[in-house]
């Protein structure tokens, strides 16, 4: 418990600085002014007092966002655990999947957002797709490097007892690797967050994308401000609950002879 605690701690420290920087960021840049530059007050004063057709808006999107954020999420990180445990059972897949998936990375996501909405459409695959491939990558090197970290000497102690290659990364590999499974997730929030957005920019014209997008050309920085906000918001939401899960599952897993 205290260590969920101090984690929880942590993020609400980090939440206080960002809210500094926001706020010293204006101030030491007044030629801003206050018409573009909106400060934390100012959007929780448009979130709590404003009209409620704009609120309505905004948090209609943000349940858009978070579908579509939640859809990349889990095509992302199933691909990417799939394909870490191939490449951990097969090394010729692991020398053809990497440099494929390194491919994929270096290739803008803008650019192939056309490619995309011409391919798939401006459904939801093309949201999967698009946040699938900005989880994918970080995620999949991430869990395949706690793969490969699983101790050598268990993993050849269970074929040596006549188990598969399959039982032993079941058995060995995978909850050795929960450290690196976490991280990967920790990782891939934010990282279906931007998927989503940028599927919404570019292809759906729904959510809070499309929101952000709208605003700019209208000069509503309240409402660009404000959208802002509420995805970072529910970023650190989503990142502090996989953070405290984390702790919970490291805690049933710990040894209990090590205070």
């Amino acid at each position: 418990m205290k260590s969920v605690l101090a984690f929880l701690g942590s993020v609400a420290l980090a939440t206080v600085l960002v809210l500094a920087v926001w706020i010293g960021f204006l101030a030491a840049f007044p030629q801003i002014g206050p018409r573009i530059g909106q400060t934390p007050m100012d959007v929780w004063g448009y979130l709590v007092d404003g009209k409620p057709a704009q609120r309505a808006q905004l948090f209609d999107g943000l349940v858009i966002t978070l579908r579509d954020a939640g859809i990349g999420f889990a095509v992302g990180m199933s691909a990417a655990l799939g394909g870490a445990a191939l490449a951990l059972l097969s090394r010729e897949f692991e020398r053809s999947a990497v440099p494929v998936a390194t491919l994929l990375r270096s290739i803008p996501l803008v650019t192939l957002a056309p490619i995309l909405v011409a391919t798939f459409g401006r459904g939801l695959t093309m949201v999967a797709i698009t946040g699938a491939l900005v989880v994918f990558f970080p995620a999949f090197v991430t869990i395949m490097s706690g793969l490969r970290g699983a101790p050598r000497e268990t993993m050849d102690l269970v074929r040596a007892y006549g188990g598969s290659e399959t039982t032993a990364l079941r058995m060995v590999a995978l909850p050795a690797a929960l450290p690196s499974l976490f991280a990967a997730l920790r990782i891939s929030v934010p990282g279906a967050l931007i998927g989503a957005l940028i599927a919404e920019w570019l292809g759906t014209g729904e959510g809070l994308g499309s929101t952000m997008l709208k605003a700019i050309p209208r000069y509503d920085y309240p409402q660009l401000w404000a959208s802002i906000a509420v995805v970072a918001a529910a970023s650190i939401v989503a990142y502090t609950l996989v953070g405290a899960v984390e702790r919970v599952v490291a805690l049933r897993f710990a040894d209990p002879s090590v205070p």
